[in-house]
Formats: C-alpha cells, structure tokens, sequence
C-alpha cells in the first residue's frame, strides 16, 4: 500500500548514553573498533560482578536537586531527550506546540532501586518508617522516566512508560509511530531507558536462574551472545530517545533523516515466563515483514536480541533459521550485546541506533567476543571478529524479545 509523506514516519533526532558511548558518533565509533562497556563492578549485598555503566553529565540539563530527589532512569530519559532534540534541531513552542509532543518510553522494571534503597537507608534507624522519604511515590510510579522528561522539558501532551520487559525500546517507538499517525500528537520522544544496575535484586535473581554472566577472563569479555563458553546475561544501564515526525513536516523543515519506520509487530508466546518460544518468534518477525511489504531477501542487517543465556542464544537462532533460511544472501545478522551487555529496556532502542549509520557507510558491525561460535548458533551471514564492508544497506531488522514471551520486531528503512 502507497503512503504520502503524512502517513511516513521518519527519525530526525537521536540522544543516547550507552556503555560504550554518550552519543550516537561517538558510540558507532566504539562499536567498530571493538570496544567494550563492560566493566568490574560491586554492589551491595551481592558483591562483585559484571555490568554496563554509562559516564554521562546528569547536570548538563538538570539542576542538583534534581538528580537527587529523582531517579537514575529519570535522569538517562532527560539526558538522552535533550540530545535528540539537538540533534533533530528542534526547538518546542518554535518547531512544535507543547501540548502536541508526547513522551513514550520502554522500560523493564522500575522502582527496584529506589525501594531497596529506601529499605537500606531505614536499616541505619531500626526500620522506622518516618525516615522514609517522601519522594519515593514519584520515584516509582510507572510513567516516572518519562514523567520525568515531560516536567524537565515543559512537554504538556501525553507521557508514558511503556513495560514490556527486553522488548520496551521497540515498542516505546512503535507507540510513538502510532500516537502520531493516530494524530494524538505531531512529534514523539520515543525509545527505551533502564537503571537496572543499581538494583542488587535483578543480579541474585539472574544468578539464582543460572543466567548471570561469570568468571570471564576479564569483564570486556563477559558479554558473548553466541559463543560456546557464554554464560549468562550482563545487566546494563543506559537510554536511547528518538525523535519521530511525519515526512512531510520533516522535509519542509528541511531536517535531516535517519531512517522511516517500515513495519513491526509485537506478540506474546504464551508459553512460560522465562523461557523464549522459536515459533511465536519467527511469526513475530513475519508478520513486521509482512507489515512493512518485505520479503526476508530484502532485509539487509538483524540485530539479533541475544543475551548470552544458552537456551536464549539458540531459541532466536532457531527462529531466524526458520525465516531467513540460508536463501538470502544479502542478510547480515550481528549483535551488540557484546560491547554494551544486555540494556534491559534501553536494549531495542540502544542496538537500532548502532545499527542506524550502516545506511551512511554501509558498515555492518560486528558481534564482540565469539572466540568459539556454538554450533546451535551457526547463522549464515552472521558478522564475526571485524566489522563487514557490503555494497548497501537499506533495511535494518531489529529483535527484540522479553520475560512472560513479549516479542517486538521493528523494521526501519533507508530514507530515500
């Protein structure tokens, strides 16, 4: 089906902080020279472990106070809107009204840290509860990092958190694509941020399921989607936030463009809460080729979801086999989580942007730390050891999948 440039949805703006990376140049710079985020890290309770920690300037939008009553979440969602309007050009009340601007972020859990701190600092004063701090109902409410977007930048539309586990950052844009072609607003701040790491929950509960990465040979290594000796998840902070507009708005301002969103699709297994189902993925991703009028031959990179979970890995490779059989030849498959460990709700929406510059430089990254693949993963065109020169790139296809069986496939295009 034909659409005019007002029913096409384009990316015009991208902020993002990373493990590896406070920008989309510098980040696509590190993901081709083969740098890691990962680094050693402590954390009460647990102890020493692996994580993603992004070194971004929370005061470079916001005041003190601020980043001390609000959350770590908050602050990524701030910082990475404020970039992607830069970086869009974008003025609001100039470019755009007020009350016309949503804010869709994914997110997987929220609040975790903020309670267990609040739990911690009452510990010192024998549990009394008057010590807690009333700041925590905003804190945790569910629409908080974008609440907190819409407060810092005077945004008046609608806002909020859209919570669907590792797929969160896709489907943070597939809203924000739908909110505008829908009319409830002419430009959306969609993507997908997460603080996970300040949480020692989410690391005793991965290692109590045997999915928490471990005794690497040094914390650059830890995170190796597809590798024999994989182990487990790295658990990782950061946001990525885009800026999405109509076609035609875009083109009269003349703005620069990344990408038009070409299709997706969102489904659920329906199957078990940890556990990925090949089949429920494979159909997700048909049908975001059948919704964007595209054959899998015409899929040029898949950034695959990949954790480094063993059953995960595989679960996905499976369903790509499914689709993409070894009948295209042209279909590059790579992954991130290797630089930058697993970004939990910022995930989807941190891997697209990596991905995005491909169709300037028709460079396909690579995956990080697959010394040794495992034979379950074996995928044809499957970009190992150093980035991949091809003749062009016009189509990404981005995995994103999550606990209790949500799948997100998002499919952008080359803008021409």
């Amino acid at each position: 089906m034909e659409r005019n440039d007002h029913q096409r949805i384009v990316i015009t703006g991208v902020g993002l902080t990373a493990p590896n990376g406070n920008s989309l140049p510098e980040f696509r710079a590190n993901l081709l020279a083969g740098k890691s985020g990962v680094r050693d890290y402590e954390i009460r309770y647990f102890g020493k472990t692996y994580a993603g920690l992004c070194d971004f300037d929370a005061l470079k939008y916001q005041k003190r106070k601020e980043v001390r009553t609000g959350t770590r979440a908050g602050s990524i969602g701030v910082y990475c809107a404020h970039e992607a309007l830069a970086d869009a050009g974008l003025e609001i009340g100039r470019d755009f009204a007020s009350d016309r601007i949503g804010v869709f972020l994914g997110i997987t859990e929220h609040g975790n840290v903020e309670t267990e701190e609040q739990i911690y600092e009452i510990s010192k004063y024998n549990y009394q509860v008057s010590y807690w701090s009333h700041y925590h109902n905003p804190r945790t409410v569910a629409n908080s990092p974008a609440g907190a977007v819409t407060v810092n930048l005077g945004i008046t539309g609608p806002h909020y958190c859209l919570g669907g586990a590792c797929a969160a950052g896709n489907l943070g844009l597939v809203t924000g694509m739908q909110q505008i072609l829908l009319d409830e607003v002419d430009m959306a701040l969609a993507g997908g941020v997460s603080e996970s790491p300040g949480t020692f929950g989410i690391f005793a509960a991965f290692k109590a399921e045997n999915s928490l990465a471990h005794d690497a040979p040094s914390a650059a290594e830890a995170s190796r989607p597809f590798d024999q000796k994989r182990n487990g998840i790295v658990i990782s902070e950061g946001g990525a936030v885009y800026v999405l507009e109509r076609l035609d708005h875009a083109k009269a301002r003349g703005a620069k463009i990344y990408a038009e969103l070409l299709g997706h699709c969102y489904n659920s297994d329906a199957t078990d809460m940890a556990l990925p189902n090949a089949e429920r993925q494979a159909q997700c991703i048909r049908k975001a080729l059948a919704n964007a009028h595209l054959r899998p031959q015409d899929i040029h990179i898949v950034n695959t979801h990949a954790t480094g979970t063993l059953l995960g890995d595989a679960k996905e490779c499976e369903a790509l086999r499914e689709v993409f059989g070894d009948s295209c030849p042209d279909t590059c498959i790579n992954n991130t989580k290797g630089f930058i460990g697993h970004a939990m709700g910022a995930a989807a929406a941190l891997e697209l942007a990596g991905n995005l510059p491909s169709f300037q430089d028709n460079l396909v990254h690579h995956c990080l730390n697959v010394e040794q693949l495992d034979p379950q993963c074996a995928l044809p065109n499957l970009v190992l050891n150093a980035p991949r020169s091809v003749p062009c790139v016009e189509t990404i296809l981005n995995n994103s999948f999550g606990m209790y069986g949500i799948n997100c496939v998002l499919i952008v295009g080359k803008y021409q």
